[in-house]
């Protein structure tokens, strides 16, 4: 919950999700959360939640299994090609690691972090290299959206949410009431990010994020996360070995990087600490606290599921073009199932991650704010539909193309070179797709006359290939 910056570190897997189906960057937004690390162990890659982190992966059911020791640095550069990054660069900042954790002692002095803290929480650190890895790992395959919905909406987590949301009423009670904001939703970041608590990470947070503070390509950034943790273990909020979780730092149920914690943690039940690890009220509280800051609107939906019209426009799919439900339903957009739109003033954006051939959904103003908390379409799109499932709505009205195959990383570079090659791409195959990918897409399809959709089909790509 709540990565502060920007993209690095979030947890492993969404990432690979979210760069194939959300356009989007490898990173957190301003004021996002942290990645699921239950995600992270599913999806395997690099992000927040790191496939390989001393933790329990999850079973097919999402129950965790057998947990496995964590893996040694392998040694070798990273993917990034940055020049922190480097084995050598890496060695030589390892090797500086105790002058470096030393040298940030004025900065926390500053925070008001005493020195004799200082000393206490900073004994005996050492580098963790092995985040390196996660840091810059690419994975080889990347989940279909439908497979990653059907992971993290099964019913062992609805059972195990709605026991959650029966245990604790009076406290989802008294903070839906203070902050306005859905005791659904916050259920929903709960069950997804550690499935309801049995899998938050294991590494030393302090530890993680002084190792990324000091070593790697993203220092600036973590070294206020380190700091930030500092003062969280200084005023007293966390004990030392509550502070364990994915190795980019992020931490508790909800899953709260240390700079998000200090802006919206809460002392739920007034007893002078703000313990999102193991107090329900303050973890609830403080929950709602992030969502409602990050522009969470009472009483309303974060969107609805729409069947898409043969011949529509795809270049209407897009989060920058906003129109009302009115307007949407003018373009031949109908609600899933036959409903009526409950309000056909709300705006709304157009999302279409399966493109013509799966469902679309329109998107409110709180699916932007599930977005602040992580910035990956796809996890947003498991939150909000998870919650509604919590509340008795039903599974999602139209079939996925389940038929689709996922491109493996060395297509997806050889499709974006095809699209260089034939003047639609212009930025540098990485084998990621972001916003730039999608769009030489829909050119490449509409000079060929299919639907420009922007998605990354075998067909697609089979075409590109001029078979």
């Amino acid at each position: 919950m709540g990565w502060t910056g920007t993209a690095i570190a979030t947890r492993t897997a969404v990432i690979a999700v979210a760069m194939a189906l959300s356009g989007g960057a490898l990173a957190q937004s301003p004021g996002g959360n942290g990645v699921s690390n239950f995600l992270g162990n599913i999806f395997s890659g690099p992000k927040s939640a790191p496939a390989a982190q001393a933790q329990a992966a999850p079973g097919p059911d999402g129950a965790p299994s057998t947990p496995s020791a964590p893996l040694p640095w392998t040694g070798e550069d990273g993917a990034s090609g940055h020049p922190l990054m480097t084995a050598s660069a890496i060695r030589q900042a390892a090797a500086n690691f105790p002058n470096c954790v030393a040298s940030m002692w004025p900065d926390a002095a500053r925070r008001h972090v005493t020195q004799a803290n200082f000393e206490r929480f900073t004994a005996g650190l050492s580098p963790d290299l092995r985040i390196m890895d996660l840091m810059d790992s690419q994975p080889e395959f990347t989940k279909a959206i439908w497979d990653y919905l059907d992971i993290l909406v099964n019913d062992n987590r609805l059972a195990k949410g709605r026991e959650i949301l029966a245990k604790y009423k009076p406290i989802f009670d008294a903070v839906e009431k203070a902050y306005g904001v859905d005791r659904y939703a916050i259920a929903s970041i709960w069950g997804i990010e550690s499935n309801y608590s049995t899998q938050m990470g294991d590494r030393n947070v302090v530890n993680s994020t002084a190792t990324l503070a000091c070593i790697g390509r993203r220092q600036a950034y973590f070294k206020d996360e380190f700091l930030t943790a500092l003062e969280i273990l200084n005023r007293g909020d966390l004990r030392p070995e509550q502070m364990r979780g994915s190795w980019a730092g992020a931490f508790g149920p909800t899953q709260f990087m240390p700079t998000a914690f200090k802006r919206f943690a809460v002392d739920g039940d007034g007893d002078g600490r703000r313990d999102v690890v193991d107090n329900p009220s303050d973890l609830i509280a403080s929950t709602a606290n992030n969502l409602k800051k990050d522009g969470w609107q009472t009483g309303q939906t974060w969107g609805y599921e729409v069947a898409l019209p043969r011949g529509l426009n795809f270049m209407l799919a897009d989060k920058a073009r906003t129109m009302t439900i009115a307007q949407w339903e003018s373009q031949g957009l109908k609600r899933a199932g036959g409903k009526p739109f409950p309000n056909p003033g709300e705006k709304a954006y157009l999302l279409a991650p399966a493109g013509a051939d799966g469902p679309g959904f329109l998107m409110l103003q709180n699916f932007r704010v599930i977005m602040k908390y992580n910035p990956a379409e796809a996890y947003a799109l498991a939150i909000g539909h998870f919650a509604d499932r919590l509340r008795g709505g039903a599974p999602f009205v139209q079939p996925w193309p389940r038929q689709e195959r996922v491109l493996s990383r060395a297509e997806r570079l050889e499709l974006q070179q095809l699209l260089a090659q034939k003047g639609f791409y212009r930025g540098t195959p990485d084998g990621q797709f972001g916003g730039q990918t999608r769009e030489a897409l829909r050119g490449f399809q509409a000079s060929i006359g299919a639907p420009a959709d922007g998605f990354a089909s075998s067909d697609v790509l089979e075409r590109l290939r001029g078979r």
